[in-house]
């Protein structure tokens, strides 16, 4: 469980500086997002990728909290 609780406190950290660069950056600035699997990146629209990123922090943070929290279960058992 260590590994998975540090796997997530890393992409969760990694989210967060996403989320702070995006948030940080210039109105005029362009945004690429990568193609999954692939070297190719395609023009994207910063707002909708700000949004975008902040879902999957959100998303990362419940995932996190409902492991802790199932984690403390079994312990209590």
């Amino acid at each position: 469980v260590g590994v998975v609780d540090a796997s997530f406190a890393f992409q969760i950290k990694e989210q967060k500086v996403v989320v702070d660069e995006l948030s940080n950056l210039k109105k005029n600035r362009k945004v690429y997002k990568q193609q999954p699997n692939s070297n190719i990146f395609f023009l994207a629209d910063r707002t909708e990728m700000l949004s975008q990123c902040k879902n999957t922090l959100d998303e990362l943070k419940k995932a996190h909290q409902e492991l802790e929290n199932s984690e403390k279960a079994k312990i209590k058992k």
